[in-house]
């Protein structure tokens, strides 16, 4: 197996480092690549998602998974997929549909591996009531440095080092092969009821209210507006819809997979084309666009992921690259949700896609991100003086007892990540246990010092 020297970046494209490139296409490979590696070390890469630097290794070698490609089995009676790691959420869900079958979370994209999103724990709109992506992993088979295949479940004699894997940024091994619990649908569609709010206060109050009677529930919030109708926006709530819920034109096929990439961003867009003028439009816009409506039938790409049809769109943000801020703030602490609202709205730099969610209980795994509390994000494009307000919104979440998704992580300091993951030492133990001479590294371990 070659390897290929590769310049690799996270989604927001901001800190590209250099690397050397295998492509695995089964666990013996995987193993074999191990044998090798030098004193820079070793991480595993999915289809790059992650906004900044966890899956890139400067100067080492980096495994890309995609190699690994091949789902194993469904089992439609027992509503499960054994599946490679490799295999992305979009390729999933096109041979689960036919059978009825549902991934219980999926994230703001499909174009994400398996073993992304057990490295991350990702999860989505549904989290208050599925939970994050490991909660729904039956076993899943890791590679460790001693090149031994482990195959772990939640609850097993190596339970520790399942949920270490879970939300540990590809640190403690490669994971090659998984087994997922999955639910069951009568139709790809969503009901959906929209709802828009004038003002921030209004909005988490609604939000506040019923959200245990709705699968799905995220909120868009206008990042530009300050005044009374600081953080006004638009409720988004949906539940599975039922054959019966269907219109006649599509019970023909209720399980179609409808979703399709209708454009592929060019990488000749300038820098500067979303700012305060442009984003303040958007903003509008968006706005206005989704009045209060009950019962609406969406499909996949219309309620979950609108920016799927667009390959490549981080190119949006022109060759300087875009950072993705986001936290997670208890219950109770609303005051510290309003706050950082209206400190992006008067910092001078814009955001246009920006998601505001409630968590449900978090899990077992020490780096897992999601807890009980709101979940904010924002995405700004890169320039001059993004990184104080990042460090003087990183302040206010901390003290608010808070953390930032090291999955969307790409600027914060070592000291504030100890202090945002109290169990991280917890995690250190597990993985210094099975990677003694501490080959998985990757340029986030290194700046943040993970490990």
């Amino acid at each position: 197996m070659d390897a290929e020297l590769r310049t690799l970046a996270g989604w927001g494209r901001t800190a590209p480092s250099t690397a050397r490139v295998m492509v695995p296409s089964n666990v013996t490979e995987v193993r074999e690549a191990l044998r090798d590696v030098d004193e820079r070390g070793v991480i595993a890469r999915g289809l790059g998602r992650a906004y900044g630097d966890p899956a890139q290794n400067a100067g080492g070698l980096v495994l890309d998974i995609t190699g690994l490609n091949r789902i194993h089995s469904i089992d439609a009676d027992a509503a499960t997929v054994d599946t490679d790691a490799g295999v992305s959420l979009d390729t999933l869900m096109r041979r689960l549909l036919p059978f009825g079958l549902w991934l219980p979370v999926l994230p703001g994209t499909r174009q994400v591996t398996v073993g992304g999103a057990i490295s991350a724990d990702i999860h989505g709109k549904a989290h208050h009531v599925e939970g994050s992506f490991c909660e729904h992993v039956q076993s899943m088979d890791l590679v460790t440095a001693d090149g031994e295949v482990h195959t772990l479940t939640p609850d097993g004699p190596e339970a520790e080092l399942f949920w270490a894997t879970a939300g540990g940024m590809g640190l403690t091994g490669v994971v090659v092969r998984a087994t997922l619990q999955l639910n069951r649908v009568e139709t790809a569609y969503f009901l959906v009821d929209t709802d828009q709010i004038d003002n921030l206060d209004d909005l988490m109050a609604k939000q506040s209210v019923d959200d245990e009677k709705y699968l799905e529930s995220v909120s868009w919030f206008d990042s530009t507006t300050t005044g009374p109708h600081l953080g006004r926006g638009t409720l988004t709530r949906a539940n599975h819809a039922t054959l019966d819920d269907l219109p006649g034109k599509l019970k023909a096929n209720p399980l179609k997979f409808d979703a399709p990439q209708l454009v592929t961003i060019p990488n000749i867009v300038p820098p500067g084309m979303l700012n305060k003028y442009t984003a303040r439009i958007f903003n509008e816009l968006w706005y206005r666009k989704s009045p209060t409506r009950q019962g609406a039938v969406q499909n996949i790409t219309m309620f979950l992921h609108p920016l799927d049809v667009m390959g490549e769109w981080n190119r949006l943000y022109g060759p300087h690259g875009f950072l993705q801020y986001q936290y997670v703030i208890p219950f109770g602490r609303e005051d510290a949700v309003k706050q950082s609202v209206r400190m992006i709205a008067e910092s001078g730099h814009v955001s246009a896609l920006n998601v505001l969610k409630r968590f449900g209980a978090g899990n077992r795994a020490p780096l897992s991100f999601p807890a009980p509390g709101w979940t904010l994000a924002v995405d700004m494009p890169a320039k001059r003086g993004l990184g104080d307000l990042c460090t003087a919104l990183d302040e206010l979440v901390l003290a608010a007892g808070g953390r930032l998704y090291l999955a969307k992580e790409s600027r914060t300091t070592a000291e504030a990540v100890q202090r945002m993951y109290p169990r991280i030492d917890e995690w250190r133990k597990v993985r210094a246990a099975v990677d003694p001479h501490g080959i998985f590294v990757s340029d986030m371990a290194r700046r943040l010092r993970l490990t």
